[in-house]
């Protein structure tokens, strides 16, 4: 009960959805999903991860800028990826 109040008395932003799909559709954020995918067909060929696993490749030593090509990866779990993740503005606490 306490959670719904809560969740009432903070506001939140709507999304802009048309802006999020210029930014995932610009040719580097493109490249970048290419690159991500081919990753992960190339471990699934070897047999690290499959379907519905709750495994992602990892991309070690990546920024979040630039070509992930020669970067080595590293199967690891979801959660683990995640919160290995730098913070956002939005997950920043005040």
């Amino acid at each position: 009960m306490i959670w719904r109040l809560l969740q009432r008395m903070v506001k939140r932003r709507k999304r802009n959805y048309k802006k999020e799909a210029a930014y995932e559709n610009t040719p580097e954020q493109v490249r970048r999903r290419e690159e991500r995918n081919r990753d992960r067909a190339a471990a699934e060929r070897k047999g690290l991860v499959r379907k519905g696993d709750n495994k992602e490749v990892d991309h070690l030593g990546s920024h979040r800028t630039g070509t992930l090509a020669g970067v080595p990866t590293r199967v690891v779990s979801r959660t683990k990826n995640r919160r290995r993740q730098p913070p956002t503005k939005r997950k920043r606490k005040r």
